[in-house]
């Protein structure tokens, strides 16, 4: 479904944040991808959704197959980049949700400006997601009003409106708490188990330790495996 091919990316002022990086991650896959601070891990992240692109001499290449839809980093024009941003469901750790709106509106917008719903479909599907993440009785209130696990299962319920192929989440506990931390997680593996690709970027040791799910590592640009069974399958 993803395939990296000899990507690499330097910022200005000399900053290698990928090096030659080659990666393909399958179709309805959960992903651990962990490293240091300044590693390269958002950087890997924001190649998928389009936000950076490879360095033009490297020649590197992103490649997505979602199906019918093919993307390829070097031929995105800006409705490409629209296009595979409706088809990938992001979350993040502080949450980027409209504090003046409600829990059902937050999750209802990006439908609320689409022209293929219905009001009674989006109503019909935002419930339906609220109540998949465990927030449905607090579709009315305010983010101000929710705790921190709240408003983080309202920005995956916002995430997952589209019915994406991938969810990408960049540090999404990471200003959790172990309950909280713990419980988004299990959201992730539903989610998952419904045929969900999951990219999941942490620190958090005891989410990626003792499990079958493939364990990704960037180190100072560089990526790396676990070398666990499970991994050395891929």
């Amino acid at each position: 479904m993803i395939s990296f091919l000899h990507v690499s990316k330097t910022y200005p002022g000399g900053n290698t944040a990928l090096l030659d990086v080659n990666l393909k991650i399958n179709k309805g896959e959960f992903v651990f991808l962990t490293g240091a601070s300044g590693a390269g891990k958002t950087t890997l992240l924001k190649m998928i959704y389009m936000d950076e692109f490879p360095d033009k001499k490297s020649k590197g290449q992103v490649l997505i197959d979602f199906g019918k839809e093919h993307f390829d980093s070097q031929k995105m024009s800006l409705r490409r980049v629209q296009a595979i941003r409706r088809k990938i469901g992001i979350v993040f750790q502080d949450f980027k949700l409209l504090s003046d709106r409600t829990v059902f509106e937050n999750v209802a917008l990006s439908l609320l400006v689409s022209t293929d719903f219905s009001q009674t479909e989006i109503k019909k599907r935002v419930l339906e997601t609220l109540s998949i993440v465990g927030i449905l009785q607090k579709k009315n209130s305010t983010p101000t009003e929710l705790s921190g696990g709240e408003q983080q299962r309202v920005a995956i319920a916002r995430a997952m409106i589209h019915s994406p192929y991938l969810l990408i989440a960049d540090e999404p506990t990471g200003n959790l708490d172990a309950d909280n931390a713990n419980e988004v997680y299990k959201i992730f593996q539903k989610i998952n188990a419904t045929g969900t690709a999951v990219i999941m970027a942490t620190h958090n040791p005891s989410f990626y330790q003792n499990t079958t799910y493939r364990h990704l590592i960037m180190k100072q640009g560089v990526l790396n495996y676990d070398n666990s069974a499970a991994n050395l399958a891929f």
